[in-house]
């Protein structure tokens, strides 16, 4: 029998990975440097596609996550005219996706671990040489610069809660201002909030008090919702970090340790995802799973979808924040063709809850 997997990381891509592997009969195991069960206490809010749901729904997880679904994606941009609906209904789906927190994803994927008997080994650096036959970086942010490309948006998020006066129904609001986009997501009773600003200004930001920074943030997103009350902030750089190839000597790169992007769209966790489905797909029945014909044709077959996803990303942030006064009446009218065209209005949907081979 070959040797296991070796995973480094037990953080959410980590732990899906392993039991995905596992569901497929393929030993796997785990190192993290951190303590086990150090993911539960991620403060970060996930914006998961529907795609993403039937992945953990796959790995009998997701029944023990809550959520909140979100049936309605309202998108605008600030100081200009056009704006587009999607629905969940006329894509024919449940939800467009659902908000969560990674802790309690985590949670679950860490129960599950634990039924399935998967080894994990705490408190224990990666190997600097690794002995296993395939080894799977599956946590940290990208650190190298070799074989890396990528730039900094001079961009911070700030993350909270708010309350509103009205429920929020299901809709999920992208609002694109020249200081970056802002998104309010229905979150339980709540909005999850992603308030993008520029790095030169987040330390006056998340100094305001209470009710000045209400009063920034409900001018930013407009009068659509009215905001009332906030929960305590937190803050990341935001930049676009790409490994050219995610794939070595018997060495695989998945989650941040392969791509960081942009929160805008939510797409970096769902993007991961679909690169482990893939991966455990690759690797089933496999002699060899570090052999490196598998693994260029895992990379083969995730090329289009991953080059789409960071490049749809990317490509969001770059058009939208900014206030050049011709491009402002283009994205306008492109975001008014979008909600008058249901076929250009079905691609984007599929693209966002399924990645670019859900066509």
């Amino acid at each position: 029998m070959s040797q296991p997997v070796l995973i480094i990381g037990g953080g959410l891509a980590g732990m899906a990975l392993a039991l995905a592997l596992h569901q497929r009969g393929v030993a796997a195991r785990i190192v993290d440097a951190r303590p086990r069960g150090a993911a539960k206490s991620d403060a970060r809010t996930l914006a998961l596609s529907h795609g993403s749901r039937l992945i953990l729904e796959n790995l009998d997880v997701w029944r023990g996550v809550p959520h909140t679904p979100i049936t309605t994606i309202h998108v605008s941009h600030q100081g200009g005219l056009g704006r587009t609906l999607i629905h969940a209904a006329e894509q024919q789906v449940p939800a467009l996706g659902y908000v969560l927190a990674a802790g309690d994803l985590a949670s679950a994927l860490d129960t599950a671990l634990a039924g399935s008997n998967i080894a994990y080994t705490d408190n224990t650096p990666a190997p600097a040489q690794p002995d296993a036959t395939l080894t799977v970086h599956a946590e940290g942010r990208i650190e190298t610069t070799e074989n890396v490309r990528g730039h900094d948006y001079g961009q911070h998020a700030l993350i909270c809660t708010v309350k509103a006066t009205t429920p929020h129904g299901g809709t999920a609001w992208e609002r694109f201002t020249p200081a970056g986009p802002l998104a309010l997501l229905p979150c339980q009773d709540d909005y999850a909030v992603v308030f993008t600003c520029a790095a030169t200004e987040s330390a006056s930001i998340i100094a305001l008090d209470d009710a000045a920074f209400l009063n920034l943030l409900q001018t930013r997103f407009g009068s659509r919702v009215t905001l009332w009350h906030v929960g305590p902030r937190l803050c990341y750089p935001l930049g676009l970090r790409v490994r050219k190839t995610t794939i070595g000597n018997r060495q695989v790169w998945i989650g941040n340790a392969a791509q960081t992007l942009h929160p805008v769209a939510g797409q970096g966790f769902n993007l991961a995802l679909r690169d482990i489905a893939e991966l455990a797909d690759t690797l089933t029945d496999a002699a060899d799973p570090g052999a490196a014909t598998l693994l260029a044709a895992y990379a083969t077959r995730r090329r289009l979808d991953r080059s789409a996803t960071i490049g749809f990303t990317d490509g969001l942030v770059r058009l939208f924040s900014n206030d050049f006064a011709p491009l402002r009446c283009l994205r306008g009218a492109g975001l008014l063709a979008l909600d008058l065209i249901a076929p250009a209005r079905g691609f984007l949907a599929r693209r966002m809850m399924f990645g670019a081979r859900g066509w």
